[in-house]
């Protein structure tokens, strides 16, 4: 059996296509469902579903053979024990850092005051703001990062922006361009040595397809 981690939303969404040049079609729709596991078109091939954040963990452990996750965690995780050959260029997005508008960022970077910094990314935003030598204080959360600001809780956030528009309807603005995400294929490595014939076929497959689209 090949068990594939995905999570809800634009990774799975924009994985189908992938899948589906693969021969391979979730038989149930995860919007419609309360299974965490779903069978598909092959009878040796299965998708586990799991926060997005966790796809690593399962395909480092062995949980899942192989996973479609952001670069974003693939960075917070530390990628190891992972074999990654694909870039598969979907659910693009950035990382960024964003403010208040009426919080003057570049003047407190200027000064070298020390920021609070909200995120789920502590390890990017360290990293980060050790580049442009700001000391920061990280305040690790796990949603509505827009929050943070508002209520004083933190000075600044580093979040996913796709369109912007979440931060803008909480009158918040981008500030700085972090690095941009898309989402990489990850496999057991060795899941790779026992089940190479099935899992090089699907990684064949997925490279022709994201050729096909850049």
């Amino acid at each position: 059996m090949i068990t594939l981690a995905l999570s809800k939303g634009r990774i799975f969404d924009e994985t189908l296509p992938l899948l589906a040049a693969a021969g391979i079609e979730v038989l149930e729709d995860p919007e419609k469902s309360r299974k965490l596991i779903f069978a598909t078109t092959q009878p040796d091939v299965q998708v586990v579903l799991v926060r997005a954040s966790d796809v690593p963990t399962y395909v480092q452990y062995g949980g899942a053979d192989l996973g479609v996750t952001g670069k974003d965690t693939l960075l917070e995780h530390g990628g190891d024990g992972l074999f990654q050959p694909l870039d598969l260029q979907i659910a693009k997005c950035r990382v960024s850092v964003a403010v208040r508008n009426d919080f003057d960022y570049a003047q407190a970077v200027k000064r070298g005051a020390r920021l609070r910094v909200a995120t789920k990314y502590p390890l990017i935003a360290r990293e980060f703001f050790a580049r442009k030598g700001v000391h920061v204080d990280l305040i690790k959360l796990y949603g509505s990062m827009e929050l943070a600001p508002l209520t004083g809780l933190a000075d600044a956030i580093v979040d996913l922006v796709s369109t912007g528009n979440t931060l803008r309807a909480n009158h918040l603005q981008e500030v700085e361009h972090i690095i941009d995400i898309s989402s990489h294929l990850v496999v057991n490595q060795a899941a790779l040595k026992l089940k190479q014939k099935r899992l090089r076929h699907i990684i064949d497959v997925f490279a022709a397809g994201v050729a096909k689209n850049s």
